[in-house]
């Protein structure tokens, strides 16, 4: 029986591993993590992460052949294909400080591999990290043997969050990238051999290692890419009194650009977008490269932009103060369906908005207050430990309320920002709102998730993003 370990129990290696289970019924899983609370929680009612469907598919192999452990040692030495699954933050201290990757976590899951180790293994990449991290990853590998071979595979994983089950059911591809010797195309195809289970082989691409590595770099650029550039229309839109969904939508009908990831917002979040760009960023300047650097380095300038111009539209169309003034915020995840908040472009708001001197009660349906209160307290690029290395917020911000229902949160509200295109949103009685909120009543539309003219009849003033301003709007210029 072909034995599996994966190092790292997190929003990667939980559901790949799950569905690994799940469609190789003959293959025994097992995912470790150092952290007990984690795998505690995996192995209980209450998963640690929320995403359609995984309940469903941990249940029905956990106990079978797929476990979850804190016992990392022999689960890896008794594995024939070691994952490796594990925390790659951006450095925030030291060389490449604030763009090169960490790999520190990375390092000491190849020591634990080549320390307990009896037999050859595969070890595969599955966290993003950086061209060339395998040849680091095999050279502490090969010098610490003791005459065992390991062959390294660069796996990237292409999930979207909210999507993950789908996106591991149905992936549009899978890629695999290994050494071209032959026990290099021999690791590429024991691996390939597991995927071939369910999915088609013409959806199998093998590359070499180091165009693996890129490859996943390379696509989250491009999508991010896609999301500043609407972006950067959607401030164009609104100078002009051009509507960017209408702009979105005749630049999505040319088949050459499609109509995916064209919807202007806030901003872009999520784990891998802004690190992985600066990463890339980082590797072109390493590489010799300013010019390729500096391009990349655009698409979060823009972003960022996106969340401060967002802010300074808040601030100014509120007469220029919203010092002690309520402002509800609906929705703190990335996106919808999601429980994540990794990066998520409320942190950056609700922040500009607090340096204000605002008075926040944030609603979301899947983000707890402890977690909302820990990513308004925490530094930059800290999210991105494990949790038992994170530091323990001291302080919570008391201008700063987490309340169960969007109601609680307009209630006695000036303003409204939607931060997040949860579905429920579209449905919330704004007549209802409307009435339990201070005038003149405000909503700030980060996702263009609400019909603007219901919202005006029923008397609120509404600024969506990259849509023609209201009269009232207009006379308030956002100042930068």
């Amino acid at each position: 029986m072909v034995k599996i370990c994966c190092i790292g129990a997190g929003y990667v290696g939980g559901p790949t591993m799950a569905v690994i289970a799940l469609k190789c019924p003959s293959i025994e899983v097992a995912v470790v993590d150092i952290s007990v609370s984690r795998i505690n929680a995996w192995n209980s009612d209450q998963l640690p992460i929320y995403e359609p469907g995984l309940d469903g598919v941990v249940k029905q192999c956990r106990g079978k052949n797929l476990f979850f452990s804190t016992d990392v040692e022999k689960h890896v030495s008794e594995a024939d294909i070691v994952f490796v699954s594990v925390n790659t933050p951006t450095k925030t201290q030291g060389l490449g400080a604030g763009k090169a990757a960490d790999l520190t976590y990375w390092e000491s899951a190849a020591r634990v591999i080549a320390d307990v180790s009896k037999s050859d293994k595969i070890v595969v990449e599955k966290s993003t990290v950086p061209v060339k991290t395998a040849e680091a990853i095999e050279k502490i590998l090969t010098h610490n043997s003791k005459g065992i071979k390991f062959q390294i595979l660069s796996n990237p994983e292409f999930l979207a969050e909210g999507t993950a089950i789908q996106d591991l059911f149905n992936p549009d591809r899978v890629l695999i990238g290994g050494r071209e010797t032959p026990e290099g195309q021999k690791a590429v195809k024991a691996l390939k051999d597991v995927y071939a289970h369910w999915v088609p082989e013409d959806r199998i691409l093998t590359t070499n290692l180091w165009s693996a590595e890129l490859s996943k770099l390379a696509a989250n650029a491009f999508l991010a890419q896609r999301i500043s550039s609407v972006n950067a229309m959607s401030a164009l839109c609104e100078a002009t009194g051009a509507n960017v969904s209408q702009v979105a939508f005749a630049v999505g009908t040319d088949s050459r650009i499609g109509p995916k990831f064209l919807n202007a917002s806030v901003g872009f979040g999520g784990s891998c977008f802004q690190k992985d760009i600066l990463n890339l960023v980082y590797i072109c300047e390493c590489n010799g490269l300013p010019e390729v650097a500096e391009y990349w380095k655009q698409v979060i300038k823009i972003n960022d932009y996106q969340k401060s111009r967002f802010v300074n539209r808040v601030v100014a169309s509120m007469f220029n103060t919203v010092s002690n003034k309520k402002i509800a915020v609906l929705g703190f995840a990335f996106k919808k369906d999601t429980g994540d908040t990794r990066e998520t472009p409320a942190i950056d708001v609700c922040k500009g908005l607090l340096g204000d001197k605002a008075r926040l009660s944030i609603y979301d349906p899947q983000v707890t207050e402890d977690q909302i209160q820990r990513d308004l307290t925490m530094n930059k690029f800290d999210w991105d430990h494990p949790l038992h290395l994170q530091p323990m917020s001291p302080t919570t911000v008391k201008q700063v309320s987490v309340v169960w229902d969007a109601y609680e949160a307009t209630k006695d509200a000036h303003g409204v920002c939607i931060l997040t295109e949860w579905d429920e949103f579209k449905t919330l009685d704004y007549q209802r709102i409307y009435d339990n909120m201070q005038k003149p009543a405000f909503v700030f539309d980060g996702r263009n998730v609400v019909d603007a003219n219901k919202l005006r009849e029923i008397g609120f003033i509404v600024y969506s993003i990259g849509k023609p301003l209201d009269p009232w709007l207009k006379d308030m210029p956002a100042v930068a």
